[in-house]
């Protein structure tokens, strides 16, 4: 796990002993917008993507396709009744593709869609792209998407690391074609060669070979976004071999894309009505969609709560009381740090399984949950491939976050029951949901940030 280095910063928590009742906007999904950047740049034609995330995961992607040759455009609609907010309602934003070309130098963060979905992108420009980024990101796999880009006809130096910092001499074209790669930490590791493989010669066949692949829902969202402009993709699901997605050559069409809610950054706000016993509504929650933080009805569900979809939101409800739960997380595994923060503060036991990979994510998610939650007074042990959370009295005292949006959102929820929980380093969250303190505050009916 990754130290987490002093700060000077510690935000407070809000703690509050009354029901939380409130309407929470959330802003768009970072898994979409930035799907939605790439395949754009890749278009044919011009596109839109309307109501995007601005976060800094977000604002990297942009940056770096501009990098490439990309036009992007940002302007903001007097219809909509956002005002320019940092978060992106309200915004559009026009992507021009050009001839993509180096030389470049890409900054990646610590963003695992910047760092492995644009390698394949600038295997396809012309001229050498460097890649580089925060330290953490040297620590996060990438080298079976280096080889896999290899094996498909790219050219990159990486000094033997298999991982950052790295330069992809890129060619103008890639032959692509068949590649077998071991996408078991990862997921992104199979959406990463499958949205630019309608511009390959050969187009994909991509074949996974290791254990069990996680996030499996962020797989059906590169599919179903790369089917929405014009490409032809086989996938186990529409009867082709298990394991095994085959993407054709053709062209990318321009689209106008609304981005969603991003589902998975309303958890904090959902788990804030179950454990105060209060109701919180996320407007616009889709009905139908392939976001992983759908899960969280049921899985709030069953730990105590209730829900009702409506064609204005999702409203959830808690009751006051919060179960434990035993639940396999492998498709979801990104909701992991806020269920288990809501586990703490359950009257039973919960079993957190499938999420081993968490281990090699923005920081060891497993270590440092269980060490956060414990050093407030929590049970938490580590299993092979998740957490053991066994409830017990929780007390103030300082959360650590390791650069993760995620812990300090779950250090938030904690707080939340918790009197005199600090977050260290709560400006992490601008990650994936910008302002999150001003919008935690604003759930509760508080003034300031």
């Amino acid at each position: 796990m990754t130290e987490s280095p002093v700060h000077p910063d510690l935000w407070p928590a809000p703690h509050t002993s009354t029901a939380v009742d409130a309407t929470v906007t959330v802003p768009g999904s970072k898994s979409v917008t930035n799907r939605g950047l790439v395949l754009a740049s890749l278009a044919a034609e011009p596109g839109w993507l309307r109501h995007p995330l601005r976060s800094r995961d977000t604002l990297l992607m942009a940056e770096a396709l501009r990098a490439l040759g990309v036009g992007i455009e940002e302007t903001v609609s007097s219809s909509s009744s956002a005002t320019g907010s940092p978060d992106g309602s309200g915004e559009a934003w026009r992507v021009i593709p050009a001839g993509l070309h180096g030389p470049a130098t890409v900054d990646v963060g610590n963003a695992g869609t910047v760092m492995r979905f644009l390698p394949p992108v600038a295997a396809l420009a012309d001229g050498p792209v460097r890649f580089d980024g925060d330290p953490r990101s040297y620590e996060r796999p990438l080298g079976a998407v280096i080889e896999a880009l290899r094996t498909l006809g790219a050219r990159i130096d990486d000094d033997g690391r298999g991982s950052l910092p790295l330069t992809v001499h890129g060619g103008g074209a890639l032959d692509g074609g068949p590649v077998e790669i071991d996408a078991s930490s990862s997921s992104q590791f199979v959406s990463a060669l499958l949205l630019s493989a309608p511009r390959f010669n050969q187009g994909v066949e991509v074949r996974h070979t290791g254990a069990v692949l996680p996030s499996l829902p962020h797989i059906r969202m590169t599919v179903d976004m790369l089917r929405s402009v014009g490409a032809q993709v086989d996938t186990p699901e529409s009867g082709g071999e298990p394991n095994v997605w085959r993407v054709s050559p053709g062209a990318v069409l321009g689209r106008d894309l609304t981005v969603e809610p991003d589902l998975s950054n309303a958890q904090p706000f959902l788990a804030a009505a179950l454990i105060t016993g209060g109701r919180v509504t996320i407007p616009d929650w889709p009905e139908h969609t392939t976001q992983p933080g759908d899960a969280l009805r049921e899985i709030f569900t069953e730990m105590g709560g209730s829900y009702e979809l409506t064609e204005q939101g999702l409203t959830f409800t808690g009751t006051g009381r919060v179960r434990g739960i035993d639940v396999d997380l492998g498709d979801v595994g990104e909701l992991t740090p806020g269920i288990a923060a809501v586990a703490a503060l359950a009257d039973s036991e919960s079993v957190l399984r499938g999420v081993a990979h968490l281990r090699l994510h923005e920081t060891d998610r497993l270590a440092a949950l269980t060490k956060e939650i414990n050093e407030l007074g929590g049970d938490v042990t580590e299993t092979e491939d998740g957490l053991r959370i066994r409830p017990r009295p929780l007390h103030g005292g300082v959360f650590h976050t390791y650069h993760d949006h995620r812990m300090a959102t779950a250090g938030a929820i904690i707080g939340l029951a918790v009197k005199g929980v600090q977050i260290e380093n709560v400006a992490t969250t601008a990650k994936t949901l910008p302002d999150f303190p001003r919008m935690w505050t604003g759930m509760l009916g508080l003034a300031g940030n």
